[in-house]
């Protein structure tokens, strides 16, 4: 059967809730590496890459190192190292939000779609999060992370452009679907052409999403049915 769809899901708000871990492990990055967080505690990390919310924070406060791509690597690097210690702090509130295992594995059982990931989460960081909550990121088959580039509106063709290798081509227009729970989900794929699919399991609600843009919007993915009608519709 020919692969009609490459699906490409977000993680943070998406698929899982970290309680955190994300920001706290940030926080600690910065003051290592640059002696200061920026205005992190009025900062929304909603719908940003790793990379992106880094260099926001710095420019914020114009520290002198904010645009240097070795200071940038090097938080990055340390942000991984405490993420993972903070991922296994006990009681931290890690959940996979309801539905998502049974549409990954929906999805990953047809032959008509590859399954994949886009998000603003650095590869490390992305494998760190799904391992937390028992998710395996082998079912993911192409990826686009924050790590590929600063701007989420770059990933969206880097996958694309890898997906080649599994489906025979580049996937174009509405062959790829982004689900997502931010209008920069929704928005990111906009270049080219991409299904935007919004969930507001994340900070932002069904209104919001739909205004932004989004070909279908649902309160959560406790239907999978309905989610993969719209994927394929």
């Amino acid at each position: 059967m020919e692969i009609r769809k490459l699906v490409l899901f977000d993680i943070d708000g998406t698929l899982l809730w970290s309680d955190g871990a994300g920001r706290t492990a940030i926080r600690r990055a910065l003051i290592d590496e640059m002696g200061t967080t920026g205005p992190i505690d009025e900062y929304s990390f909603a719908g940003k890459t790793d990379r992106q919310i880094v260099r926001d924070l710095m420019l914020a406060v114009q520290h002198p190192e904010a645009e240097s791509e070795a200071h940038l690597d090097r938080i990055c690097n340390r942000y991984t190292e405490l993420l993972e210690r903070e991922l296994g702090t006990p009681n931290r509130d890690l959940k996979v939000y309801v539905g998502v295992r049974e549409l990954l594995d929906q999805l990953g059982s047809r032959t008509d779609s590859v399954v994949g990931l886009l998000t603003g989460n650095l590869e490390t960081g992305a494998e760190l999060k799904l391992s937390a909550v028992g998710i395996d990121i082998a079912q993911f088959k192409v990826a686009a992370y924050g790590s590929d580039a600063t701007d989420r509106g770059d990933l969206p063709l880097i996958a694309a452009r890898r997906a080649e290798r599994v489906m025979g081509r580049i996937p174009r227009g509405e062959e790829v679907v982004i689900l997502g729970d931010t209008p920069a989900d929704v928005e990111c794929g906009r270049g080219i052409g991409a299904r935007a699919i919004a969930v507001a399991t994340g900070p932002y609600d069904v209104e919001a999403l739909r205004d932004a843009g989004a070909y279908a919007v649902f309160e959560d993915f406790s239907d999978p049915a309905r989610v993969i009608q719209a994927i394929f519709a």
